[in-house]
């Protein structure tokens, strides 16, 4: 289902949107872009979790969180691009706020379809492009190659919703909300519950679309 456009929400409310989406994972489960571990206490104590950050910073710190939570296994060191995991080997892969940074989303999403089980489970959060022709749609084009080079490489602009759909990934639960933000108006966010495809993936990464 698709929510659709609605009244702006506030931080805490979607708090509880990502904390709801979140903890519908199970099984194997693998965090790209885990940063510093600001979703463990969202997860499932049945989650068999593994962490991908590519920032050794924010390794060296989801190492120590992740320990404390009781999970076991390393992060990785990698990017979203080139996990380093067997093909078919997770029932779900998640990340927040992170598809917005890597720099290649459809090969990034093609990694993500390959380590995961036939149907296996997404959940993406994300902050996306606004409708074209609104004030906050020329506010993230024009900040976009100013937060793309100082903020981790995160694009304002990107929609990661769009992306989804081209690489594939079917939605069960997606819904499009608007947080409110000063001074341009809220910010557009999608929460993304769905699967992979249940036959295999393709053997080449689709080529995203450039957005309009």
């Amino acid at each position: 289902m698709d929510a659709g456009m609605s009244a702006p929400i506030t931080d805490d409310d979607l708090d509880d949107l990502e904390r709801d989406f979140v903890s519908r994972l199970r099984g194997r489960v693998l965090e790209i872009g885990a940063g510093s571990g600001e979703n463990f206490g969202a997860l499932h104590p049945e989650v068999a979790w593994t962490g991908l950050e590519p920032d050794t910073a924010r390794r060296a710190e989801l190492a120590t969180r992740a320990r404390e939570w009781g999970h076991a296994a390393q992060p990785l060191d990698a990017r979203c691009e080139a996990i380093p995991l067997p093909d078919g080997s997770l029932d779900a892969v998640f990340g927040s706020y992170v598809l917005c940074s890597v720099d290649d989303p459809a090969a990034a999403l093609a990694e993500v379809q390959r380590v995961l089980a036939p149907g296996g489970r997404v959940v993406f959060i994300d902050h996306v492009a606004a409708p074209p022709g609104t004030l906050k749609r020329a506010v993230q084009r024009i900040a976009t190659p100013i937060s793309a080079r100082f903020c981790h490489g995160c694009h304002w602009d990107r929609d990661t919703a769009q992306l989804l759909a081209a690489a594939g990934f079917v939605a069960d639960d997606s819904r499009r909300v608007r947080v409110r933000s000063a001074p341009f108006g809220p910010v557009p966010v999608v929460l993304f519950d769905g699967h992979a495809p249940l036959g295999p993936p393709e053997s080449a990464a689709p080529t995203a679309e450039p957005l309009p």
